[in-house]
């Protein structure tokens, strides 16, 4: 079924939506069925029998009101089972559907229950009970605030949501490891970001995709959007085009602009680097690291591992290594070459691999072989972060490297920029500062990875988890640190 619905959309009948959730089971793959059926127990318990006999395990059986009065002799129900896996799960459905007299109005499985009716809403942070509210909340008495906004529009930012409140931005041009399925498509994905947003910064966000991806275009509707926001979070937007739009948005407007893509990865990633360093007892500076896949993200966390003090350190894109010699790089690529591969090493990955400390991965799946690993250094580390496929498995790669993360959260040492995103924005907004300085991002690298402390640091733990409050806390304190060093926004002497 591979997280769409097999038949229709996911079932929604107003006040019996609710019925459709998971449950409350968290193991298997739990599938809501609705049918049509006539008014029969038999037929019913048939089918209830056949889930059993097809393996699948019965949740439940919810009667759903039949808006058709001309279906007098008709019952609609939602039978929830759980199946092993998605495959299972539709071969049940595929039995069901041969029988005659039951129609299947619409099959949706527990991912996107969680996701029916959208994951985030609008409420109002004031009470409105009485007309003297109403005059004070609206017409005439916020009059005066705009007044007082006119005069001093700095004042925006405490007397409305601007002080508090993050645009999650995409064109859908790079969607996760989907690709171009533009910007409605990625709805969901940046809907999501702005629930984590709340969840674990507290941060206010919204998601805006946008219909276009002209870069022009985009850097014009987001300065034109910019005024009710306090930051902006740039999201899933293909390279080159991000670097363009990011860097002009940091120049043009006055508040933080922040490609999580690029930089959220390279926090994360850095961290997972010093931890997983300290626990093989490697020297940063002796380090050979080997990225394989120097896009946006995969370049970012590369110039990121430099700064935390390795100095040989080789990138490959699609098309070899990155060296001096190369003719056909991108600008960023070619500036990328001048402070890597300080051999100007020109061969494959294969032979990269060879004597390496550190291999990361941010390609495909699949885009390193096992047997590669087998030459590297002892006490190896392979992060491979490729969804939903990293590109080697951990099975595969157990053989050869001691600390193995990847990007799913069904491995250890998931590698997640929601570990960042949260607590970087919480920082920003509550040190008013105007730009997210590098300075920053290295601090918070350094804070995320001192989150797990030298008794906790294991091979299955070198990052801490996404629900442990102390790492969003230390990541904003680091960049408000970092903020009331330099003199930035609410620290800026008068």
């Amino acid at each position: 079924m591979n997280d769409k619905p097999m038949h229709g959309d996911c079932p929604n009948s107003g006040s019996n939506a609710n019925t459709c959730s998971d449950d409350g089971q968290k193991s298997g793959y739990q599938v809501t069925i609705r049918l049509r059926v006539p008014k029969s127990m038999q037929l019913l318990d048939g089918i209830m029998e056949l889930v059993e006999a097809a393996g699948g395990t019965i949740g439940g059986v919810v009667p759903v009101k039949n808006v058709d009065e001309s279906e007098r002799g008709i019952n609609v129900r939602d039978i929830m089972f759980t199946a092993a896996d998605s495959d299972h799960g539709e071969q049940v459905v595929n039995e069901i559907k041969r029988l005659s007299n039951v129609e299947v109005i619409a099959v949706s499985d527990r991912t996107f229950l969680m996701h029916l009716g959208g994951k985030i809403k609008v409420e109002p942070s004031r009470q409105i009970r009485t007309m003297d509210d109403l005059s004070m909340i609206y017409t005439p008495g916020v009059a005066r605030v705009c007044k007082a906004i006119e005069a001093d529009p700095s004042k925006a930012r405490n007397l409305t949501i601007k002080g508090k409140t993050v645009a999650v931005i995409t064109d859908g041009s790079r969607i996760l490891g989907l690709g171009n399925i533009g910007p409605l498509a990625g709805l969901p994905v940046m809907e999501g970001k702005a629930a984590l947003f709340k969840h674990f910064g507290n941060v206010d966000a919204f998601p805006i995709p946008l219909a276009t991806q002209d870069t022009e275009e985009l850097i014009r509707t987001i300065k034109l959007i910019s005024p009710v926001f306090g930051a902006i979070n740039l999201e899933d937007i293909a390279s080159p085009r991000c670097y363009e739009v990011e860097e002009r948005l940091k120049k043009e407007l006055n508040i933080p602009v922040f490609h999580d893509d690029q930089h959220g990865t390279a926090i994360v990633v850095a961290a997972a680097t010093k931890n997983a360093a300290r626990l093989t007892r490697k020297r940063l500076a002796n380090m050979k690291v080997v990225v394989v896949g120097v896009g946006a993200a995969g370049m970012a966390c590369a110039e990121m591992i430099l700064a935390l003090g390795v100095k040989n350190l080789i990138g490959f894109n699609r098309d070899g290594a990155v060296h001096r010699d190369r003719t056909d790089l991108t600008a960023q690529e070619m500036a990328f070459a001048q402070k890597s591969n300080p051999k100007n090493f020109k061969g494959s990955i294969a032979e990269a691999l060879k004597g390496a400390d550190m291999v990361l991965g941010l390609s495909t799946g699949g885009a390193i072989k096992p047997e590669w690993l087998a030459k590297m250094k002892k006490n190896a580390i392979c992060f491979a972060l490729a969804n939903p496929v990293p590109e080697v498995l951990p099975k595969d790669a157990k053989p050869y490297v001691a600390v193995m993360a990847t990007g799913g959260s069904n491995y250890p040492n998931q590698i997640n920029n929601a570990l960042v995103f949260p607590g970087m924005f919480r920082g920003a907004l509550d040190a008013q500062i105007e730009d997210i300085t590098y300075e920053m991002q290295l601090e918070a690298a350094h804070a995320l990875a001192d989150v797990v402390s030298k008794a906790d640091l294991d091979y299955d733990r070198i990052i801490p988890q996404v629900f442990e409050e102390a790492a969003h806390k230390a990541v904003a304190e680091a960049v408000m640190r970092v903020a009331k060093r330099n003199g930035l926004g609410k620290y800026k002497q008068a």
